[in-house]
């Protein structure tokens, strides 16, 4: 028997329809570094975005299924091209601008994306690499920049502004099947090439409803919501879409990624909710402390893309008044896999066992651990193994290439078809989800493992240490052993005995690392995790400074 109920496609183009219409007082705000932000309401976003689909396909040619890259800052432009590209059955193909230039060549040919928007300050960035992009066919240069660096260069070149001038304010959008593709984005810091993730119309829609869920991010339209992520990195979280769906205001900070600025339009602006990753927070603490600025305003911010130190959220509760929210997920999640709201029913101490958690799962992801034996463990907070997932927006394949059967790796995907997500932890018997490492991190020592994601927040509780990073390393008679890359504040002085004594008195003996290195940062990938892969073939090739106690 079926149902009696209508069958409406869930699509971008809905949201888009409805944040203008529904939500079209809301602004969103472009932070410009000097003199007024930028500001524009929601349904002049939307119209514009309506301006730019027709531009797109009257002036570019662009047609349903073509790739549409984006090099951009977050700002009201590339909102638009979010809402507008999907909407017109073309594909938003974000691009990381961290990435290097090889890698970034390689996504836009894999991709074989016909157009890139980009805005204009980072031309230098691209120029180099045009003569590499066969199929890039225009370029569309968003706001100012140095326009000379294209000269004589093979693709078109067109002005934003240019484009959408004069176009129509209406569109005769496609009704798309909500399983075609909306947007992709390539993964980052692995060891091969960047693998391509493609999101469905239907998982946006979806994604976007779980991120405004008060279980999730609670966003609402009397709010204003910072997204400091990049809107290369997964998304921005999936921030866009939620805002234009719930109405939030929100506030872009473009360019201005650091600790003066952002403190700036916190205080400025005063946005209740913000989105990044632990080392934005670190450098806008250590920014605070020495030039307070009030950013009581934001009432939750929250905090993924790697595990944040339990002493930097104490941090922020004690010194800022401001509460941070641990969340998980990953590209090929969307990202949003958990978020960890505390459960009903908990005293304030009690909440913090949740807190310092990866979070609690949605309905719409189910989770499983496999032990090394291959079997699924128990959810009793005890139990560990690999994190599996499975979901309406989590990944089950890799983009192939053009012409090209999707891939589904042994070692991502599970032969009943679960994301296999390279992570290791437990879950608790309610659903919350405590990561211990990665599963290529976690130190294999002498037939027992240790958690390096233990030992770095056990390090970054010292008062004297800025970040730490631990990695395995081969040991002759353990098989592998720590070593722990330490950065130090300025006017530091503990020294190597000091920091293992520090640790001796919160984990076991014998985890504690006896290789030790002082180093000026910890290497970063390109969405800002740590870079262990750069740390081990530096001491692998002798290029730290180690101590052995």
């Amino acid at each position: 028997m079926l149902s009696t109920m209508q069958d409406v496609p869930l699509t971008v183009t809905r949201i888009l329809i409805h944040g203008t219409q529904v939500h079209g007082k809301s602004q969103v705000t472009t932070w410009t570094g000097e003199g007024e932000p930028q500001r524009r309401s929601f349904r002049e976003v939307g119209l514009r975005a309506v301006r730019l689909a027709n531009g797109l396909r009257d002036g570019l040619g662009v047609a349903e299924g073509d790739r549409v890259a984006t090099l951009m800052w977050n700002n009201a432009e590339h909102l638009e091209a979010y809402l507008a590209i999907p909407s017109m059955g073309a594909i938003l193909h974000t691009l990381n601008l961290r990435l290097p230039a090889d890698q970034l060549t390689f996504i836009v040919q894999h991709a074989a994306d016909r157009v890139i928007l980009v805005n204009g300050s980072l031309l230098p960035l691209l120029a180099p690499l045009l003569p590499g992009l066969d199929s890039v066919e225009h370029l569309v240069v968003v706001g100012p920049g140095d326009r000379s660096v294209l000269e004589g260069v093979r693709p078109a070149v067109h002005d934003y502004e240019e484009l959408l001038d004069g176009r129509p304010t209406t569109y005769a959008w496609p009704e798309l099947d909500e399983r075609t593709a909306a947007a992709m984005c390539y993964t980052s810091g692995t060891t091969g090439d960047p693998k391509g993730v493609v999101y469905s119309h239907r998982s946006v829609y979806l994604h976007s409803l779980q991120v405004n869920t008060a279980e999730s991010m609670g966003l609402t339209s009397h709010d204003t919501s910072l997204p400091v992520v990049p809107m290369f990195h997964v998304n921005a979280w999936g921030l866009p879409h939620a805002a234009f769906m719930s109405g939030i205001n929100m506030l872009m900070p473009d360019r201005f990624l650091q600790p003066g600025p952002l403190a700036e339009m916190i205080e400025s602006e005063r946005p209740t909710h913000a989105a990044a990753v632990p080392t934005i927070w670190q450098g806008l603490l250590a920014e605070l402390t020495a030039k307070p600025r009030d950013i009581t305003s934001l009432k939750q911010v929250t905090i993924g893309g790697s595990a944040c130190p339990p002493a930097l959220m104490k941090a922020f509760d004690e010194q800022l008044g401001v509460r941070l929210c641990h969340a998980w997920g990953m590209t090929e999640t969307s990202p949003l896999g958990t978020v960890a709201q505390p459960p009903a029913g908990v005293t304030p101490e009690e909440e913090w066992a949740y807190r310092i958690t990866q979070g609690r799962f949605p309905a719409s992801v189910e989770a499983r651990l496999i032990g090394p034996d291959g079997s699924v463990q128990p959810w009793d907070g005890e139990s560990a193994g690999e994190l599996e997932v499975r979901g309406p927006w989590i990944a089950g394949a890799y983009y192939g290439g053009v012409g090209e059967e999707p891939l589904r790796p042994e070692d991502k995907f599970s032969p009943d078809g679960w994301l296999r997500t390279g992570d290791v932890g437990v879950i608790s018997d309610d659903g919350f989800l405590t990561l211990t490492d990665r599963a290529k991190d976690v130190i294999k020592s002498g037939g027992e493992w240790i958690s390096s994601v233990d030992l770095e927040n056990h390090l970054m509780a010292h008062p004297d240490v800025a970040e730490a990073a631990v990695v395995a390393v081969p040991d002759d008679r353990w098989g592998e052993r720590p070593l722990a890359t330490v950065v130090l504040r300025e006017g530091a002085t503990a020294d190597y005995a000091a920091l293992r004594a520090f640790l001796e008195g919160r984990v076991a003996r014998w985890q504690v690392p006896e290789r030790w290195a002082i180093v000026p940062a910890v290497p970063k990938t390109s969405v800002g995790k740590f870079d262990k892969k750069v740390i081990r073939k530096s001491y692998a090739e002798g290029e730290l400074d180690v101590t052995q106690l």
